[in-house]
């Protein structure tokens, strides 16, 4: 319920900063490590420093796929409906994402 309320919460703030003069913020909200701070708290209390020195690691390049969702995204609005645009855009986001686990675990 608690997880339900903060996801609520986040959706309410990005709404209301959407309709301000600087609505662009409301693109940075989510970026907001959430997760990000859960996952590490865990491994750095039930695995060794290596272990989440690496998580973090994976974390900075994880910004990639992140990136190409965006770039996607930049370019498919101008083209195709806003729906598609962001289905594509996500299509893309997984593709970069498969090949970031796919190359992370070759080289590690």
């Amino acid at each position: 319920m608690l997880k339900a309320c903060l996801g609520a919460v986040v959706v309410l703030i990005i709404a209301a900063l959407a309709k301000t003069r600087n609505y662009y913020v409301a693109g940075l909200v989510p970026l907001f490590p959430t997760f990000a701070l859960i996952a590490h708290y865990i491994i750095g209390k039930g695995r060794s420093l290596e272990d989440l020195k690496a998580t973090i690691v994976f974390g900075m390049w994880s910004i990639i796929p992140y990136f190409v969702y965006l770039a996607a995204l930049y370019v498919l609005v101008d083209r195709l409906r806003l729906e598609l645009s962001l289905a594509l855009a996500a299509v893309a986001w997984l593709i970069a994402a498969t090949v970031l686990v796919s190359v992370w675990v070759r080289l590690h």
